[in-house]
Order: C-alpha cells, then sequence, then structure tokens
C-alpha cells in the first residue's frame, strides 16, 4: 500500500487485516478517530482525503501491535470514562463501563457535602477524580501501592485540574490514623489466579497483574479492607466496593462480619450480574 491511499480505502484495508488476524473488525476505527481525535462525522469529511504516508505507517505498526493483543487504548495513551479523558499506560488498567456505574451509584447515594472520600487502589486515578469533580466539596484521597499508577494518576490530576490528593499506600496503612473516612471506594484486584486460562490474552500478557489478582480466590483484598477499615470508617461511614460476578456472597459475608451492625447488600450491574458491594 502506498501513500495514494485515501482514508476510506486504508480504513476498509485496515478492517480486514484486523479480521485476517482474528481481532474485531472495529478497532480499525476506533483506532484512527482516536489517534486523530475526530467524530465518526469528520471521518467522513476526510474518507476522500490521501493519508499523509508517516500517518499510515504509523497507523499500520500500531494495527500489527493489536494483532499481538496490545490493548488499543495503551497504543492511544488514554480512554474515556464518565464524560473525561484519562491518561492510561501498561502500569494502570484500563477502566471498564461497569466501573462508571460504581461512580454514578456513589453520586446519586451521597448528596452530603464536604465529606471524606478514599479510593483504594487508585490506579489511574478514573475513580477518585471523577468524583471530586463531580462534587468538589468532596476531600478525596487516592491510595495505591504501586509508583508508576501514582505518577499516572498525579498527571491526571493536573491535566484534569483535579483536586484529589495521591498517597502511595498498602490498603489504608499509610491513610492517617485520626481523620475519619465517610465514603470508603475501592475496584481492587479480586481475580482468583485459578481464573488465569479464563482472561482474555490482551489483559494476561499486558494489563499489571498486581492490579487484577489477589489470593485466596480473589477475596484477600476485600478481608484487607474490611479489616482495616473498621478503624478508620466514621459512624455513618458507608463503603462501595466493585466484586468480580461470581464473589457477591463471598464479600458480601466478610463485610457483613466486619460490619454487624450496617446494612449490606449486593447490587447487579447493567448486565444483570453482581457487581458492587454496599455498605452502609
Amino acid at each position: 500500500m502506498t501513500n495514494t491511499k485515501t482514508y476510506f480505502e486504508v480504513l476498509k484495508w485496515a478492517s480486514s487485516f484486523l479480521e485476517n488476524n482474528h481481532q474485531e473488525a472495529y478497532i480499525a476505527e476506533y483506532l484512527l478517530l482516536e489517534k486523530n481525535r475526530w467524530t465518526k462525522t469528520d471521518l467522513l469529511m476526510n474518507f476522500k482525503k490521501q493519508m499523509p504516508l508517516a500517518e499510515y505507517n504509523a497507523y499500520k505498526a500500531d494495527l500489527e501491535k493489536v494483532t499481538l493483543h496490545i490493548p488499543v487504548q495503551y497504543l492511544i495513551g488514554s480512554t474515556e470514562f464518565y464524560g473525561r479523558r484519562f491518561k492510561v499506560n501498561e502500569h494502570t488498567l484500563i477502566p471498564r463501563p461497569e466501573t462508571e456505574e460504581l461512580v454514578e451509584l456513589i453520586l446519586k447515594d451521597n448528596y452530603q457535602e464536604n465529606l471524606e472520600v478514599v479510593d483504594i487502589g487508585t490506579g489511574t486515578g478514573i475513580i477518585a477524580l471523577s468524583l471530586s469533580l463531580e462534587n468538589p466539596t468532596w476531600k478525596v484521597t487516592g491510595l495505591d501501592i504501586s509508583k508508576e499508577a501514582l505518577k499516572i494518576a498525579t498527571k491526571n490530576n493536573q491535566a484534569l485540574e483535579g483536586q484529589v490528593d495521591f498517597l502511595e499506600s498498602d490498603v489504608l496503612s499509610k491513610f492517617p490514623k485520626n481523620k475519619k473516612i465517610d465514603i470508603l471506594v475501592s475496584n481492587p484486584p479480586y481475580i482468583s489466579y485459578d481464573e488465569w486460562e479464563e482472561m482474555d490474552e490482551s489483559v494476561r500478557e499486558y494489563e499489571p497483574k498486581q492490579a487484577l489478582f489477589a489470593e485466596n480466590n480473589g477475596l484477600a483484598i476485600y478481608e484487607k479492607i474490611a479489616k482495616e477499615s473498621t478503624t478508620v470508617l466514621s459512624e455513618t461511614g458507608r463503603i462501595y466496593l466493585e466484586i468480580g460476578y461470581l464473589q457477591g456472597e463471598s464479600v458480601s459475608q466478610i463485610f457483613k462480619e466486619a460490619y454487624p451492625t450496617k446494612n449490606v447488600r449486593v447490587i447487579t450491574d447493567l448486565n444483570g450480574q453482581d457487581r458492587i458491594i454496599e455498605v452502609k
């Protein structure tokens, strides 16, 4: 293929190339739109224009990486979450739509001002920043054990002009003991090592394992959160946790034992799968 090809011709070729390499054809258009920051209308307006050779070569190189199962969000360097763009890289998980449901629930469930909010395993900072930007009166802290993830979270904080404090911490170990938390949220590593073979190849090969897997059939992190949170959660404090779709009963039992006077319930996502544990 030469530089005399139009965007339409390149896109048609790219879709076939991905299909022939057992990848979803829609990625071809998605990658092109994202790389150029185009809407579909922009693409239609440029269909008959020639794609510059340098752009084509870079695009082809990215498509070849897609066939190696490298997530397209890592190639782009960012992704959309709750109406905002967040930087991502190989040290951070790629945000999932289900996590937007977690953010939405917290915002609908809590309308008070000046709440102390803590996000455990903040990664890119998507939860912490989304909550802070939607309710600027909240004092939000994002905790993560990964220095590299915190670097990305800090960049997102700066780019979005956020007010989140980020702190390196294994769960709540470094969170000040004299503070009381009103909202504790986490999308922690919860996948069992036994589920390794069931994971999508792109997830297994490229997303950070520290942010995915946990001991004790994926329950270890919840046990740690339950244990450490009891001393810092305020009397009226609430906990919101994303879980694996088979963990509803197990995780709710952990928090029923840790918080016998609170109501613990399992909330399903838009697909009808168990997805969130609410403690309040």
